[in-house]
């Protein structure tokens, strides 16, 4: 999972939220943040993050947290 959480505290005060919209959930091409009843950005299907970064680069507070993950590779002996 590349997606770790969306800072609720941060779209809060984003004026773009309170202007009615929110650019991260239409930001993610596959479906992993949607917006709630109340307009907010919420995780739905974060196990499907393919790490684009878009929904970090869209959202002017940085309330995304996204991890950059590199697959391990592990070598026997």
């Amino acid at each position: 999972m590349a997606i770790k959480s969306i800072n609720e505290a941060l779209c809060r005060t984003c004026d773009l939220w309170l202007a009615g919209g929110c650019p991260v959930a239409d930001s993610c091409s596959v479906d992993v943040i949607r917006l709630d009843a109340e307009g907010m950005p919420r995780l739905v299907y974060p196990q499907d993050c393919h790490n684009c970064f878009l929904c970090v680069r869209d959202c002017p507070l940085g309330a995304p947290e996204v991890t950059a993950m590199i697959p391990s590779l592990v070598l026997p002996y």
